[in-house]
């Protein structure tokens, strides 16, 4: 029998891909001329190890993987996934930039520009936030979504929410505020985020105002975002408030960490929307800087026998592109308004109810019959605290510490008609226009004696 040669066992490889100038003499992948080939194919660039078309960022490599490895199948026989990867290092290496300019006077949409000053383009050009929703000047108006928020929130606050969803369009913290929607449970306050998803897109990132503030690696997950939607924000007061303060109102690059990596300067905007069932505290921070970053919504009581709509949402995403064009006419009145949302007597009045719950010591300054401010009068600091610790026990409250009352004295002592004077009686630290001498409890004795 007639031996079939080596040659003759193994038929010939065929394949439809043609030699390209990335293959070597030698047979072998020339890997930065097949990044240059493959970004020839499909443009894009590389922001902060992250890969953007036009259209917004690579979300999922995946596809791209499996091309390249339909294109070197032929001339890769072993280690193909490494060599992949490797090769897909070497397309980021090619099409590396800075990120683009920041702009703020546009909101780059699915199928083009969107400028504040009302006109549209279908032009494209890369950025770092663009959103996964068409604009249509004519689309319909969300009827069902209104009715969604009518049955939600009062009336006079569906402005401030219209207002702040468009805020986060922009990339910008003018405002200076975070959104806190507060309820009971149950009242559907967590569809919203689903529909902010809608939005947003990957510009939107799903996670804990906990962990933003504890965690020093979670500045690193918002960078580049346009929103954080906390949907379940935990009722426990936060250890410190200094991130949380600092991201609300930054206008600048600011440090960030990544695990495993020296920190860099980078550029965070992102603003806050926090759905829960109980206002945000503090620990520690009392003061009126960190209450007026909020913006507090409260909403209505579910209906008792309210039957629940399993397809609300999808009902709700139906009208997206509506819901876009709604939001716009909020950020148009926000600018209008000079980044000052339109504040209900309502919103107001749970501002100042969440302060006075996080801080007692603006309950007893408001009380009658423990101190009172009169022209002239002396008192000192421990006395005041032991009419403070009265009021307390009078009320079922727990006594801040005393640094804590002391401090909040001095910070609004212009506001409040009283002086502070380290000599104000003797040697004793104290405050004029403040007459304690009646009211001294004579049962509760003063941490500091």
């Amino acid at each position: 029998m007639e031996k079939q040669s080596t040659n003759a066992r193994k038929p010939k490889m065929q394949h439809s891909t043609p030699a390209r100038n990335w293959v070597g003499d030698n047979g072998k992948i020339i890997e930065p001329l097949f990044a240059d080939y493959f970004l020839s194919l499909h443009p894009m660039r590389c922001f902060q190890g992250r890969l953007f078309t036009v259209d917004g960022m690579v979300e999922d490599e995946a596809p791209l993987k499996k091309e390249i490895y339909e294109q070197i199948r032929y001339y890769a026989t072993t280690s193909v996934a490494r060599r992949i990867e490797h090769i897909m290092q070497a397309i980021k290496l090619a099409c590396a930039s800075e990120p683009p300019k920041i702009q703020t006077d546009r909101i780059y949409v699915r199928n083009g520009t969107y400028f504040v000053d009302g006109h549209f383009s279908a032009e494209k050009e890369y950025c770092m936030n663009r959103l996964p929703i068409a604009y249509v000047s004519d689309a319909p108006a969300p009827t069902r979504w209104l009715q969604f928020l009518i049955e939600l929130l009062y009336e006079e606050d569906i402005p401030a929410l219209q207002e702040y969803i468009g805020y986060c369009l922009l990339p910008v913290t003018k405002a200076q505020k975070m959104l806190l929607m507060v309820g009971k449970g149950g009242e559907g306050k967590s569809r919203i985020g689903l529909i902010l998803r809608e939005l947003f897109g990957s510009s939107m990132y799903t996670g804990s105002l906990q962990k933003v503030e504890t965690n020093r690696f979670a500045r690193a997950d918002l960078e580049y975002k346009l929103l954080l939607v906390d949907d379940d924000m935990k009722t426990e007061a936060l250890p410190q408030t200094n991130n949380i303060k600092t991201l609300v109102t930054l206008e600048d690059k600011i440090d960030i960490e990544r695990k495993g990596q020296q920190s860099v300067q980078g550029t965070l905007y992102v603003r806050f929307a926090c759905f829960g069932n109980g206002s945000l505290h503090a620990l520690y921070d009392k003061s009126n800087g960190f209450y007026r970053r909020q913006l507090l919504l409260t909403t209505k009581e579910k209906p008792v026998g309210r039957v629940d709509d399993p397809f609300l949402i999808d009902k709700m995403r139906n009208e997206k592109e509506g819901i876009l064009l709604w939001a716009l006419e909020g950020l148009h009145r926000l600018i209008r308004n000079n980044y000052r949302f339109t504040i209900s007597e309502r919103t107001a009045a749970n501002l100042k109810e969440a302060m006075e719950q996080g801080n007692n010591i603006l309950g007893f300054l408001k009380s009658e019959g423990y101190f009172e401010i009169r022209q002239g009068a002396k008192c000192k600091s421990t006395d005041f605290y032991k009419v403070y610790e009265r009021w307390c026990l009078d009320n079922l409250e727990k006594p801040l510490a005393a640094s804590t009352f002391i401090h909040h004295l001095k910070d609004n002592q212009k506001s409040l008609g009283i002086v502070y004077d380290d000599k104000c009686i003797g040697t004793n630290r104290g405050f004029h226009n403040v007459d304690v001498d009646l009211f001294l409890p004579v049962d509760v004795p003063s941490p500091w004696d």
